[in-house]
């Protein structure tokens, strides 16, 4: 293969963060233990988990395997988005984390079709559960699921508050310590993704439902179930709200935890078993077990006279037999007698005191166990794979996690910590072999010559356990199977007589006195992997063998509970038989995993705990020293750097340090394992300090990868600068190249848009002028296609250029000239325009103008053309009174009453005989019209009776109001000058209605005089206005010329 820069497998596209991190190791240490200079230090080792804890990196490697330490807070280190980081990125290109290792392992499973297991393990509180826990979810999150297969990861991740609730309980040392060694395969079908699990749980702590150490708690169900079950649900099982009220939840005095709601936590309970796939009276059932217990715990025995044993707690006795469904009468026979045979007759002898308070806490013990058993195997049947056909053992691989106890050394170890450790020191060889075994394949598969790694064996305490006929277990159940009265002592007795000369044993009665000193007489010793532990034998052989009673089971198994019945077998009430004991059958089981484990590809977990007090931020080295030796993580680190500390592909390593060599910067066309033998070359690698495998580079020490490291970092800041150089000047030839491109592109475009415009312009002004052309051709045709746009057009102009030149006001008579086809049209829109000008103007006219209007009509009618003196008096308005309010007498306004003066103007009144003038006050009202002299009304018009109004053609204001002679109130017609005439006349003929009166003479008038006579006016033009008497006794009148311009 061609390496380039980029043509490099997974391996080599990612930054290595673990090469990366060196330059920060002397503060935060390194995230790979193999990198470790003093690798054969513990406190080396401890020095470097203590750096990595104070900066909350609580997860390091030591090559494969994972060592957590417990942070005892929440990190940000488990969102999606940290799932998503870690999905599909190889072992070493990111930072330590759980994620990590399960990404591994599932990658594995896909490419290598390679069943995988994880094994997690770690003392009480390390977190172990958690990580179980966070791996779940792992794969339930990031694997390719449907809605189905969602249900499956869901069911897996709501298996565990069940089997919490169940199976863990409070300890000194861990508020949710596991009491069971749980084992569970995840089943993928061939696409990857989750479609069934199977759980195998070991050696449940079934001593802890009896008794429990100060501070210690039962199991978390007990306790979930008093405090978060309803009222209904306690009244129909029995029970009170406290846990004081019963035996077997206060042997520890510790009812509540401050760290832990047992509220909330049933509710959780609940919804989980619900989602699993657990029926309602499944549910029921299996709390009436629970609920059975407590009532057993409470079941007290009296002590007859001659030693008979009976139950004094009839109330607790009756609620237990309600509750597992058995006969009262035959439990109550049971807890307190026994059935034996004997040469194939039975025979029911008594319990004493002691005997029948172990035969009920040996039947709480058992009905607790094996309902535990009977929950595993429902959630194995609710979580196996539905479809056998499509899943099936050759489409589908399985990742097995298994989460037991760490290495146990407590104040007083018992048969449980016999067990615990005793399971650990086969893991630990099992580990041991796998490890040096994986180590082996890596080396012979790159050609590199292995050397055997001398490490401890601990197949020899292996043999001391679990040998026969002389291992610690096969003389336990020999010791058990005797007859007659066998107890822990004579059990201690054959150790020490079978095992003394074993050295990884040390019993009291052959110890030096040293030992003596800290061991008592009921004790014995053996020298573990990880240490000296000594356990003291009470309590061995009755928690090793069942000492329940096969009457009890008798009972239990005709028992109406669906559970008891099929936890307890027909077979077992029928006929007593040996079972196997507690300890074979653990080591049976132990094997089997042994070997399950043996057939799949391991990964480790180590967790630690960094103290006992629970606290963040603080680090017990005392503590976590011991955990390291229980783990033989140096061990383990001793393995792995037996070799070569340092190995990776030659992809990985010649795309990080090819910088540091010119031959191989910046790139490098050649193969890829010459590239790195020239570099290693350059960098003066001495043949000793390093190998060349088939596809990987070996480096013995982490010296020379420190000292490549740290020339990396030297070179960076002139890698850096000749980085930035080379791409700001790429960028720029870039965006200059982009932008030339782009103006190119837009010109281009411009100068075709504007060409494919003026085209299309050209084309349209042809087709245009054409169309133009032929309707002037056919212009007087009638209207057609050919003709039918110059017309159009025409009208077009004329319309728009009539818009714009419209008349603004009545008096404007101008008008565009239209061509022939709209004159008509044109005449119309004329009247139309004026009609609207004119309405315009109408509503715009107030009452006040409107009046004034209308005299003006009726003087241009009267005057217009007839009168010199009118084109004087059209631009002048016409006034309501031409005499203010004071003027006219109090004393003629209260003699005309209620006949309202509409007009008052001065006159000058000219007597009829030898005409002297006389300055008077024409005063008009609706009726008639009056000559006033001061205060003295002079004459009276009335308006039906005025005949005529007559006035000359000239420019003078003489007017005669002629009247009757004949009535004998008028002296004659009345002979007036007024210097406001054409206003005199136009009020009275309008108010009079004598408008057709008015007449115009242009020489003389004559006029009536009293007594039938007859007087004349003359009218001459002259230079002036003048008045006299003329010849022949006539009145003459000088009108003087008007100019008109």
């Amino acid at each position: 293969m061609r390496y380039q820069g980029r043509e490099v497998d997974i391996e080599g596209r990612v930054r290595l963060v673990m090469e990366s991190a060196l330059t920060a190791r002397d503060r935060v240490g390194v995230q790979d233990f193999v990198l470790l200079e003093n690798y054969t230090s513990e406190a080396a080792f401890i020095e470097n988990l203590r750096r990595r804890f104070r900066e909350n990196l609580v997860y390091t490697y030591i090559g494969s395997v994972l060592v957590s330490v417990n942070p005892y807070k929440d990190l940000e280190i488990y969102s999606k988005q940290q799932m998503e980081r870690y999905r599909g990125v190889s072992f070493y290109e990111i930072a330590p984390h759980i994620y990590s290792l399960s990404d591994n392992a599932y990658r594995a499973l896909r490419t290598r079709r390679k069943d995988q297991c994880i094994l997690i393990s770690g003392e009480s509180g390390a977190g172990k559960t958690e990580a179980a826990k966070k791996i779940l979810l792992y794969y339930t999150v990031t694997c390719p699921i449907n809605d189905n297969m969602a249900a499956v990861g869901g069911h897996l991740l709501q298996s565990n508050p069940v089997l919490e609730a169940f199976g863990n309980a409070k300890t000194l040392r861990n508020d949710n310590s596991s009491r069971f060694g749980k084992y569970m395969d995840v089943q993928f079908d061939f696409k990857g993704a989750p479609v069934g699990a199977h759980i195998l749980n070991y050696l449940l702590e079934k001593s802890r439902v009896v008794h429990q150490n100060h501070g210690e708690r039962n199991f978390h169900i007990f306790y979930q179930l008093l405090d978060g079950g309803d009222d209904n649900l306690l009244n129909a099982l029995d029970l009170q709200r406290s846990p004081q009220n019963y035996r077997y939840l206060v042997k520890g005095n510790c009812p509540r935890l401050s760290s832990v709601s047992d509220k909330n936590n049933w509710k959780v309970v609940m919804k989980a078993l619900s989602v699993i796939g657990f029926t309602e009276e499944e549910v029921q059932t299996l709390l009436n077990i629970i609920a059975g217990v407590l009532h057993l715990g409470n079941v007290q025995f009296g002590e007859g006279e001659e030693g008979e044993t009976y139950v004094t707690t009839e109330n607790h006795m009756s609620n237990l037999a309600k509750l597992l469904g058995v006969d009262g009468l035959a439990l109550r026979e049971a807890l307190t007698h026994r059935k034996l045979t004997a040469k194939a007759e039975e025979i029911i002898s008594p319990l004493n005191f002691e005997q029948a308070e172990a035969a009920r806490d040996a039947l709480a013990k058992a009905a607790y166990g094996r309902t535990f058993t009977w929950l595993v195997r429902k959630i194995n049947e609710l979580l196996a794979a539905k479809d056998i056909r499509n899943y099936n053992r050759k489409s589908c691989c399985v990742i097995g996690l298994l989460d037991v106890y760490g290495f146990e050394v407590l104040q007083h170890n018992g048969f449980e910590q016999f067990c615990i450790n005793y399971s650990n020191e086969k893991l630990q060889q099992l580990f041991t072999e796998l490890s040096l075994k994986s180590e082996q394949e890596e080396y012979e598969t790159e050609g590199i010559t292995w050397e055997m790694v001398k490490c401890f064996d601990n197949q020899m305490i292996c043999d001391l356990i679990e040998e026969k006929p002389k291992g610690i277990i096969s003389i336990l159940d020999e010791e058990c199977l005797s007859p007659g009265e066998t107890c822990d002592a004579s059990f201690l007795e054959k150790l020490e007589d079978t095992l003394a000369d074993h050295p990884h044993f040390v019993a009291h009665k052959a110890a030096n006195g040293k030992t003596r000193r800290v061991m008592s007489r009921e004790e014995f010793r053996l020298l573990h992997y990880a240490g000296e532990v000594n356990y003291n034998v009470n309590g061995f052989i009755d928690r090793n063998k069942e000492m329940l009673n096969w009457n009890l089971k008798e009972v239990m198994s005709q028992s109406d509970n669906q559970i008891l019945r099929h936890s307890f077998h027909s077979e077992e009430g029928t006929r007593p038989k040996c079972s196997e004991m507690a300890a074979t059958q653990f080591k049976n089981d132990l094997m089997k995993l042994v070997e399950i484990l043996k057939s799949k590809e391991p990964s480790y977990v180590r967790c630690i705990k960094p103290n006992d007090a629970k606290q963040p931020g603080r680090f017990d080295e005392v503590l976590v020293r011991h955990q390291v030796k229980c783990f033989s993580l140096v061990e383990n680190l001793r393995v792995r750097r037996a070799g070569f500390a340092y190995r990776r592909s030659f992809e990985a390593f010649l795309q990080r340090y090819k910088p540091l060599c010119p031959e191989t910067w910046p790139h490098w066309h050649g193969r890829v394992e010459d590239g790195v033998s020239i570099l290693v070359n350059h960098l003066g690698y001495k043949p000793e300090e390093y190998k060349l495998g088939r596809s990987k580079i070996f480096i013995r020490s982490p010296k020379t990868l420190f000292i490549t490291e740290d020339a990396l970092e030297a070179k960076r800041p002139g890698m850096a600068l000749t980085l930035q150089t080379s791409w700001r000047g790429y960028r720029e030839r870039a965006k200059y190249r982009r932008i030339r491109h782009a103006v190119i592109v837009i010109q281009s475009a411009w100068r075709g848009m504007k060409a494919r415009r003026r085209a299309k312009r050209r084309r349209q002004a042809a087709a245009l002028i054409r169309r133009f052309i032929e309707g002037f051709i056919y212009r007087h045709e009638e209207y057609c296609a050919e003709n039918q746009y110059f017309l159009d057009h025409i009208r077009y102009s004329f319309l728009k250029n009539l818009r714009k030149n419209l008349p603004e006001t009545v008096l404007d008579k101008s008008w565009p000239t239209p061509p022939p086809l709209l004159a008509e049209a044109s005449d119309h829109l004329r009247r139309l325009h004026m009609t609207n000008m004119v309405r315009k103007y109408c509503r715009r006219v107030q009452p006040e103008w409107k009046k004034q209007m209308a005299q003006k009509v009726v003087a241009s009618e009267l005057f217009k053309d007839q009168k010199d003196s009118y084109p004087q008096s059209v631009g002048r308005l016409f006034l309501d009174s031409r005499l203010e309010h004071e003027q006219i007498s109090l004393k003629v306004t209260q003699t005309l009453g209620n006949d309202k003066v509409q007009y008052a103007v001065p006159v000058i009144k000219y007597d009829r005989r030898g005409f002297k003038p006389r300055p008077r006050q024409l005063l008009l009202t609706n009726a008639f019209a009056v000559l006033v002299e001061g205060t003295k009304i002079k004459q009276r018009i009335d308006y039906a009776a005025l005949t005529g109004i007559s006035l000359s053609s000239l420019s003078d204001g003489v007017v005669v109001l002629h009247v009757p002679s004949d009535d004998g109130k008028q002296k004659g017609d009345v002979v007036l000058h007024c210097s406001h005439v054409i206003e005199l006349v136009t009020k009275l003929s309008l108010m009079a209605t004598k408008v057709n009166y008015v007449n115009i003479s242009p020489g003389s008038i004559k006029f009536a005089v009293a007594r039938g006579k007859q007087g004349i006016i003359d009218f001459v033009r002259g230079s002036e206005l003048k008045v006299s008497k003329g010849k022949r006794g006539h009145l003459l009148v000088t009108a003087p010329r008007i100019n008109s311009t």
